[in-house]
């Protein structure tokens, strides 16, 4: 299984790790903020150092109950950082995180070579047509609503086979667009319930059916430090726990705040699987 990223072939036989870079005042996690470009570069040498794969930056808060801006802010967030990133580490993959069109297209023109669309391209149609034409894969997330009002959509009769429902037409509807490389997203914590949420990590190995890379987000998110009574900042270790089960079910791509624990648990991952007589 390989992403084709504007030329660049990236196997996923091997998981890959993404890092996470929010140019927000108020994403929940406050550490994977950045305000300037030199806490842009200790970020991102640390994250190298660490053995990201990719990076993953968003400007628009997505946690429940976010502020919702407008275009123009995300652009004026995004577009400094996507050019600093790829004048100075040329090499280094870059994901955007976004669900609007021109936002995509801006970035993409700047060297992203990867789109991370929280709405499963659900808010804007274009969005899907901008991907098509610059030919980058699309990473396609399930969430009902919006940032501000998901958690009014929590009602399900089976949440593993409305979710491969939604993913399939999702696919489809980003192939007919003309997108090559389609990855699916649960989307952990949006729309879903604490219960909910491990009543789909349970069950996350049927999503492998739908025969597309399988990107997990669970990293410090309140579904570990609810469950563990702590905070995000005191999450890491149930992360941690909760990635090697992801992995154990076929994720192939950990969107994360700490690269180097998550590389750990994919080479312990690696190992474990090539115990096997």
């Amino acid at each position: 299984m390989t992403l084709n990223c504007r030329g660049r072939l990236v196997d996923l036989s091997t998981p890959k790790i993404m890092g996470i870079i929010n140019a927000t005042p108020d994403s929940f996690y406050s550490k994977s903020r950045v305000a300037t470009s030199n806490d842009l570069k200790i970020r991102i040498e640390q994250m190298i150092e660490d053995g990201v794969d990719i990076i993953d930056i968003g400007a628009y808060s997505s946690r429940p109950n976010a502020e919702h801006i407008s275009q123009e802010e995300e652009l004026n967030r995004l577009l400094p950082l996507v050019e600093f990133i790829k004048k100075e580490y040329p090499n280094l993959l870059v994901s955007i995180d976004t669900f609007r069109a021109k936002v995509a297209d801006e970035c993409i023109q700047r060297g992203a070579e990867l789109i991370n669309d929280i709405s499963g391209g659900q808010i804007e149609d274009e969005l899907l047509e901008v991907i098509a034409n610059k030919e980058v894969p699309y990473i396609l997330m399930h969430m009902r609503g919006t940032p501000q009002t998901m958690m009014q959509y929590t009602q399900y009769e089976h949440l593993a086979n409305e979710l491969l429902l939604y993913f399939s037409k999702g696919i489809q509807k980003a192939k007919k667009a003309g997108i090559k490389d389609v990855i699916i997203d649960p989307g952990f914590g949006f729309s879903k319930t604490l219960e909910q949420n491990y009543q789909l990590l349970n069950n996350l190995e049927l999503l492998n059916s739908l025969e597309a890379p399988l990107l997990i987000g669970i990293s410090r998110k309140s579904m570990i430090s609810k469950a563990l009574n702590t905070t995000a900042e005191k999450s890491l270790n149930g992360t941690t726990a909760l990635h090697m089960i992801a992995l154990s079910k076929g994720a192939k791509i950990l969107r994360v705040h700490d690269v180097k624990e998550a590389v750990e648990c994919v080479k312990l991952h690696q190992l474990l699987n090539s115990s096997n007589p």
